[in-house]
């Protein structure tokens, strides 16, 4: 399941400190994609796609964050999956964990 909250702060920014919170320190954690829309003049849309490694999952967790600015302030909207294993897909909290890693890295800029 997938959160979204506003910051102060312009998308490009927002998807540096995510970036640099995700794979700045990591040995397995990667960008795997990235996709932004413009209007010419200013970015309207980004979309980044994280892979991660995690332990004590088994297996490699997935993160997508879409970063919009189409209301005026940025909007961020995450959500992780890929974890666990079997029909139940138990994950012991990773996938979890490396969600709150956006939430985390942008609560001071967070507007309520």
């Amino acid at each position: 399941m997938g959160q979204t909250f506003m910051v102060s702060i312009s998308i490009q920014e927002a998807a540096e400190i995510i970036y640099d919170e995700v794979v700045g320190g990591s040995i397995t954690g990667e960008l795997i994609d990235k996709y932004e829309i413009e209007d010419g003049r200013t970015l309207k849309c980004m979309v980044q796609v994280f892979e991660k490694h995690y332990y004590r999952a088994g297996n490699r967790l997935t993160l997508t964050v879409v970063l919009d600015n189409l209301e005026g302030n940025t909007r961020v909207h995450y959500s992780s999956g890929g974890g666990g294993e079997g029909l139940f897909r138990f994950d012991w909290g990773a996938a979890e964990d490396f969600a709150d890693i956006v939430l985390d890295a942008l609560e001071e800029y967070r507007i309520n």
